[in-house]
């Protein structure tokens, strides 16, 4: 029997979703399934409206090969496995004569771990919390939260907290978790056969299509040890945030609060000389980070490199020593030896690989309000790795609505690790590192020139370190009013956000919601709700929200969000690709500000009857050199710098608004 044709296959998927069919998910459909078949590698923008999850899904399943799916966010991750992925299924099952099975996959630390439950967490001296369920107050948070897992254990099938509703607080949550260092192993835990983790291993083995996020593809592809089972295509969802996810994993990270941990948990199980070194080592580490000023260390200070010589020592004598447990009051000595391990194991790694101090790794100081000091070394680039690691062995599919910076794909393919398209990368005359690969721009069902316009306020004051823009908060203001609210401010820095809802809230009668006065949630439910609320706030709303209809007309950028100049990781990137030759300002602060303006301009036009304005407040967009590159990674709007025609537009868009 032949094979059923592709377009079959996703008309009957289009249909069971309930969509409608657009040309551009059939072209990336059919380029994703030339792609799969080949071996090759694609990365294909998709506008928002395509229906880019269906265009992936559905070639893939019909390839017959396992799939593995990694999205950036949780939202995305629901939608493909409770909507998308069930109806596709069921759809295309008479079409192939197969049902293909699905599961969901995360890291250890996201389910909850039966053995922390009922045995409880290791003592520690600084929350005095042996059995937190019998020592937390029923009636405080933590406790209440407590309570509920508990409860919550014997009913979920999954133990995944993202199932949890409403969730708990973080600290919380630690009671019951552990990280893949912490674990026992199935075959050494009491639970171990009824680990919801292990079960959710076990289904991904047995899954033909698995969908996880970007954090475990990055750890699957940097530990060594592989997490996921193996598969021939890998699909790459909400791409645009795979660099900044993979160097997430690949920071490490040492404060004065992880090695007291690794302090408290090391004392209970070395000989006392061990825990000594180890301890004053410690002090010694809090000593220096107290006197500790943010910014990079290009080379590490001597009093600094003694002290972590100190911690990796003391940290490999204790591991070295780790035995019977000398306080013969600790219960359940394996968990307290495997979390006293899995701290001291970091303690020395982190203090070795900044002492290496190589050429391809960044180091420097953070000071957090909150949470004081910290040493932090990632890599200089992650391009290498995901050339090695990801692109080897296997078809894989990048997709996001924003890929496409200043015309072409070149930006984010060298991030990724990639050639220039149509160029195959050689080393030494051998053979390719890299498979060719292509880039498609499917568009988007929208048409933005009729939909929307971009204005940049060219007469305004720039930004600047020490300038006042009381200009800019004049021009904001009127721009809110003749759009009679519907406004989603997107700001550079929370101060900015801050001081903009300040005024306008003192200015306007309306109401000005401000990023983290609630959670992100209600916030934008709010928003979304009354059509005269306005919402300010930074970068996860440059990416994080949906919001069709008429109560989001006005989306304004206060400036240009390049990172910021004292950026440790940024500045040494930007200074590496200069050294090389490169143009380290375009290649880095300029793509930067090009993802972000992107996806903040994409917040505008969500479905096809939307109406609105993207407003920068910046004149560099029109001005300086680099402009036309920026707006050129933006979505096709109608472009002008008139203020009183964009007055006039907005004032009419909510007239039209009120009157529907």
């Amino acid at each position: 029997m032949s094979k059923p044709a592709l377009t079959e296959l996703l008309q009957a998927a289009v249909t069971a979703v309930a969509g409608t069919e657009r040309p551009g998910q059939a072209a990336m459909a059919e380029a994703v399934a030339e792609a799969v078949e080949t071996g090759r590698h694609l990365l294909v923008q998709a506008g928002t409206g395509t229906g880019k999850s269906l265009g992936y899904l559905v070639p893939a399943l019909a390839h017959g090969e396992r799939v593995v799916v990694a999205t950036a966010t949780l939202a995305l991750q629901r939608q493909l496995v409770e909507r998308d992925l069930p109806r596709t299924v069921e759809a295309l099952h008479p079409l192939l004569r197969r049902r293909p099975e699905f599961a969901m996959l995360k890291g250890r630390s996201n389910y909850l771990c039966l053995h922390r439950l009922h045995e409880g967490v290791p003592q520690e001296e600084e929350d005095g919390l042996f059995d937190p369920f019998e020592s937390a107050a029923p009636t405080s948070k933590l406790g209440t939260d407590l309570l509920r897992l508990r409860d919550w254990s014997d009913e979920t099938e999954t133990g995944d907290r993202d199932d949890l509703k409403p969730g708990v607080s973080d600290r919380a949550w630690a009671q019951v978790s552990v990280s893949s260092r912490e674990c026992l192993g199935a075959k050494k835990c009491a639970y171990g056969a009824e680990c919801f983790a292990e079960a959710a291993r076990e289904r991904a083995k047995l899954a033909d299509v698995i969908v996880t996020n970007h954090a475990l593809l990055a750890i699957d592809a940097i530990e060594g040890a592989p997490v996921l089972p193996g598969h021939e295509v890998l699909v790459v969802d909400e791409a645009h945030e795979l660099v900044s996810r993979v160097t997430g994993v690949a920071t490490g990270e040492l404060t004065p609060g992880s090695v007291n941990r690794a302090v408290r948990r090391a004392a209970k199980l070395v000989d006392e000389k061990a825990a000594d070194q180890l301890q004053t080592a410690s002090e010694t580490f809090e000593r220096l980070m107290e006197l500790a000023l943010p910014g990079r260390l290009e080379k590490v200070p001597e009093d600094l490199e003694y002290a972590l010589m100190a911690l990796r020592d003391a940290a490999r004598t204790c591991l070295s020593a780790l035995g019977n447990t000398r306080d013969k009051s600790v219960q359940d000595e394996d968990a307290v030896r495997k979390q006293a391990k899995a701290s001291i194991e970091n303690v020395h790694d982190v203090a070795e690989r900044i002492l290496e101090h190589s050429e391809f790794d960044v180091i420097w100081y953070e000071r957090h309000e909150r949470y004081g000091a910290s040493l932090r070394v990632a890599p200089l680039s992650v391009s290498g790795l995901l050339r090695e690691k990801l692109f080897a062995d296997r078809s894989v599919i990048l997709t996001s609505a924003t890929l496409k910076l200043g015309g072409d794909f070149n930006g984010v393919g060298a991030s990724l690790g990639l050639a220039p398209e149509g160029i195959v990368s050689e080393t030494d005359g051998e053979e390719a590192e890299t498979p060719p690969w292509k880039g498609l721009d499917v568009g988007s069902p929208f048409d933005y020139r009729k939909q929307g316009i971009l204005y940049v306020a060219k007469h305004l004051t720039p930004p600047g370190r020490d300038v006042q823009r009381s200009d800019m908060l004049d021009e904001l203001a009127e721009l809110v009013e003749a759009a009679g609210g519907r406004t989603l401010g997107l700001f550079s820095s929370m101060r900015g956000a801050r001081a903009a809802a300040e005024e306008l809230r003192g200015r306007l009668g309306l109401p000005i919601l401000l990023q983290g006065e609630e959670t992100l949630g209600e916030l934008i439910r709010r928003f979304a709700d009354d059509a005269e609320t306005c919402l300010f706030g930074t970068l996860s709303l440059w990416q994080g929200v949906d919001v069709p209809g008429p109560n989001c007309q006005l989306v304004v950028m206060d400036r240009v969000p390049f990172p910021r100049p004292d950026d440790p990781l940024m500045s040494a990137r930007q200074k590496a690709v200069e050294q090389a030759g490169g143009n380290g300002f375009m290649a880095v602060a300029a793509t930067h500000a090009a993802l972000l303006m992107a996806q903040g301009a994409g917040r505008l036009v969500r479905a096809t009857g939307d109406r609105g304005v993207v407003a920068v407040l910046d004149p560099r967009l029109e001005r300086a050199r680099y402009g036309s590159f920026l707006r050129a990674s933006m979505p096709d709007f109608w472009y002008t710098t008139d203020r009183n025609q964009v007055r006039r537009s907005l004032s009419a868009i909510d007239e039209a608004a009120k009157q529907a």
